[in-house]
C-alpha cells in the first residue's frame, strides 16, 4: 500500500482544456464571443475608452495645428519687425534738417531756413 501511495504522487493530472485558441478565434469570427455576458458588461467601459481615444486624437491634431500657426506667426513677426526697423530708419533719415533742406530745394518750393530762433508768445489776458 505504501508503494501505491508513492506512485500516486507522481501521476500527472491534466487539467481540462477550454478548447484552445481555435475555439476563441471561431467564437470571435462567428460573433458568439461578443454575445457573452462578460463582454456585454464591459461594453460601457470599452465605449468610454473609445471616446477618450477620439478626444486624445482630436486634441493632438488641434495641438499640432496650433504649433504650425505659432511658427507661421513667429516668422511673420520677424518679417514685420525687420520691416518696421527699416521704415523707422528711413523716417529718421528723412527728418534730418539737411535732408529736409535738400528735398525742399529739389521740389522748388522756395522755402528758406529760418535764421532766428523760435520765440514763445505770452498772452497776458488769457492767463488772468
Amino acid at each position: 500500500m505504501s508503494q501505491e501511495k508513492k506512485n500516486i504522487e507522481f501521476i500527472d493530472v491534466k487539467e481540462p482544456s477550454r478548447g484552445g485558441k481555435r475555439s476563441g478565434v471561431r467564437e470571435f469570427l462567428d460573433g458568439t464571443l461578443l454575445t457573452r455576458e462578460s463582454v456585454v458588461r464591459q461594453l460601457p467601459f470599452v465605449l468610454f475608452l473609445t471616446f477618450l481615444l477620439v478626444v486624445y486624437i482630436g486634441n493632438r491634431y488641434h495641438a499640432e495645428r496650433l504649433v504650425r500657426q505659432i511658427d507661421r506667426l513667429e516668422k511673420e513677426v520677424k518679417e514685420l519687425r525687420a520691416e518696421a526697423i527699416s521704415v523707422a530708419s528711413e523716417y529718421n533719415r528723412l527728418n534730418k534738417p539737411s535732408e529736409v533742406f535738400r528735398l525742399v530745394n529739389e521740389k522748388g518750393l522756395g522755402l528758406k531756413e529760418s535764421m532766428e530762433p523760435p520765440v514763445k508768445l505770452n498772452n497776458t489776458e488769457r492767463n488772468k
